[in-house]
């Protein structure tokens, strides 16, 4: 007789791919940052999961100048080797119709203060049909996508 696994609720919810925030990165990049073994446990349960990752470039730049400054110029270009290497990771180039979604996301948020990079990761995020995130910014909660705590 075969052997079948039972799908638990657990498994069945989790997601067909997640987007990461530039808090993300830079969190999983720094040992010293408060969210650091958050994000280090959430990376790798995606990982074991195979659940695709997301991301912009704009959310990169964000996570690169961040490192650069704090860390200098070697982590920042470790932190981009592996990104790029990474076969896990899509990198999501913004279209002019991610601009334009990018600026009604900025409009409907308003009066709250959302960067452009928020903005567009929400736009990009909505145009994949992907809810979930792996990122510290309650930006995120308020524009209707779901932090995400693991499967």
């Amino acid at each position: 007789m075969p052997n079948r696994r039972h799908r638990t609720a657990r498994a069945a919810a989790a997601p067909a791919r997640l987007f990461v925030d530039s808090g993300g990165w830079i969190a999983l990049r720094s040992r010293r940052d408060q969210h650091h073994a958050e994000a280090d446990r959430l990376f790798r349960e995606a990982l074991r999961s195979r659940i695709p990752l997301v991301t912009t470039n704009l959310v990169i730049a964000e996570a690169h100048r961040l490192t650069l400054f704090r860390a200098g110029i070697e982590p920042a270009l470790r932190a981009l080797e592996r990104i790029d290497a990474s076969e896990s990771v899509t990198i999501h180039f913004p279209t002019s119709d991610d601009h334009a979604a990018a600026r009604r996301w900025i409009e409907r948020m308003a009066p709250r203060p959302v960067t452009y990079t928020d903005a567009v990761s929400f736009a990009v995020m909505e145009a994949l049909a992907c809810r979930h995130v792996i990122g510290f910014d309650q930006d995120f909660p308020a524009a209707g996508f779901t932090l995400w705590n693991g499967v």
